[in-house]
């Protein structure tokens, strides 16, 4: 496995999702890369901070600008176990950020479904990196609440 690559970072961002998935949140992980290093990692937070907009995504961008004391993020990477939701995504979009890459599609809720003009233009997509690994935790985490 090549240690700066795709698949390096989304494992980074998948253990972040196992975290969330211990304490009882949605698992869905993040990580923001500059420069082949991480900057940012978040997981769901939403039940914990009681907040509907704790998701792993909005928490790792809002670390991330912290980090480069910079609203901008064109020049980073975000790794998310899952599509981003409308919401995150269009948090991306004012971030303009440089690449989105994520794990699993989302069929019910991903901003893929809306419209690809959520985000900003010059933002690459990039989807099903680890994707197995990625829809099997939110499988067996969903499966075991029901």
């Amino acid at each position: 496995m090549n240690v700066f690559g795709h698949e390096y970072f989304m494992h980074k961002a998948y253990n972040q999702a196992q975290i969330a998935y211990q304490n009882d949140e949605v698992p869905i992980g993040a990580v923001i890369v500059y420069q082949d290093k991480i900057i940012a990692k978040a997981h769901n937070l939403c039940e914990q901070l009681v907040d509907f907009t704790a998701h792993a995504e909005m928490q790792a961008l809002t670390s991330a600008s912290n980090y480069l004391q910079s609203k901008y993020l064109d020049e980073c990477i975000l790794y998310v176990t899952l599509e981003p939701c409308v919401m995150c995504a269009g948090a991306t979009f004012w971030t303009r950020i440089g690449t989105i890459i994520y794990g699993a599609r989302d069929q019910k809720r991903g901003f893929l479904n809306v419209s690809k003009d959520i985000i900003h233009p010059k933002t690459e997509i990039i989807g099903s990196v680890l994707e197995n690994k990625c829809s099997a935790i939110l499988k067996d985490f969903f499966i075991k609440k029901r």
